[in-house]
């Protein structure tokens, strides 16, 4: 695979050569081997762009209950950012805006809280524990690319089966014998992806009518966030590499979780942002699938 090892240098251009993806402008990558605590070093324009796309990304995901983790993993694979930093950056940004995410929902009173045990509990453990297991680079991008354009099937199939407000029908019961080895699956994938299982948790919980729509973001965000503390600790201790780009990036998204999740609980209807979104997943799957 080269995208995984493309790098833009400080002559402002893309070259292959094995490693993370580094340059003049950010030179350090805390791990293990190093110091965790790097020197913020001036972003390049590559990391600037990134901060850009992390933006719209946070608001179009936040508007539907998500925090984004498919979006920015698609955003570095696009732009070369080297594996072993793709995962903790997904889930710092996924636990951000997910923070924020959650706020905004729990205080509208659209977190229904005693639906999501079941998902949790099982996921909690599964996220921590894949979450600390290495992925080879070829692995990683075609598990990658894979569960992309699945979330890309399931939005845009959630898109256009929503018809009306789509609440009108009251919820089914969640029933634990489903809903456990569910979570434990989501987990599974959410802890070896960097991801926070939302792409998948909210379809199905609308295709099972567990919740109604706006409640299905409520309970995404709130699923999410766990999983990503969770997956946060196993990564960190597996690998402890994080860009030093990341403060830049955690202000993106903090601002495009803010106005996503203000819009997804006052103002847009979620059909429209589905579709744009599975468009794109779509787009960054095909890449990783085919590169």
């Amino acid at each position: 695979m080269t995208s995984a090892t493309t790098i833009w240098t400080a002559t402002g251009r893309w070259q292959n050569d094995g490693s993370a993806w580094q340059a003049r402008a950010w030179p350090h990558c805390s791990t293990r081997s190093s110091t965790r605590h790097a020197e913020m070093a001036s972003p390049d324009h590559a990391a600037w762009l990134l901060a850009g796309l992390f933006f719209l990304i946070a608001t179009l995901y936040s508007s539907v209950g998500h925090a984004g983790a498919s979006g920015y993993l698609a955003a570095m694979a696009l732009l070369g950012l080297a594996p072993e930093q793709m995962r903790p950056t997904a889930l710092a940004l996924n636990l951000l805006v997910g923070g924020i995410g959650l706020l905004r929902f729990h205080r509208a009173g659209l977190v229904p809280w005693r639906r999501l045990p079941p998902f949790v509990l099982a996921s909690a453990p599964a996220t921590y524990l894949a979450a600390r297991t290495p992925v080879p680079q070829e692995t990683y991008a075609l598990v990658v690319g894979a569960l992309l354009l699945v979330a890309a099937l399931l939005l845009l199939r959630s898109a256009l089966r929503q018809h009306g407000t789509g609440d009108e029908r009251p919820p089914r019961q969640v029933r634990w014998t489903y809903a456990l080895p569910v979570g434990a699956a989501i987990g599974t994938l959410s802890g070896l992806t960097g991801t926070g299982g939302a792409i998948f948790l909210t379809p199905l919980l609308l295709f099972a009518r567990w919740a109604p729509i706006r409640e299905a973001a409520g309970l995404s965000v709130a699923f999410v966030w766990v999983n990503s503390v969770l997956g946060m600790a196993g990564v960190w201790q597996a690998t402890g590499a994080l860009p030093t780009a990341l403060p830049l990036w955690l202000a993106a998204v903090a601002l495009g979780g803010m106005l996503g999740s203000w819009l997804g609980v006052h103002r847009l209807p979620p059909r429209g942002l589905r579709i744009a979104l599975s468009l794109v997943l779509m787009i960054a799957s095909g890449k990783l699938l085919l590169a």
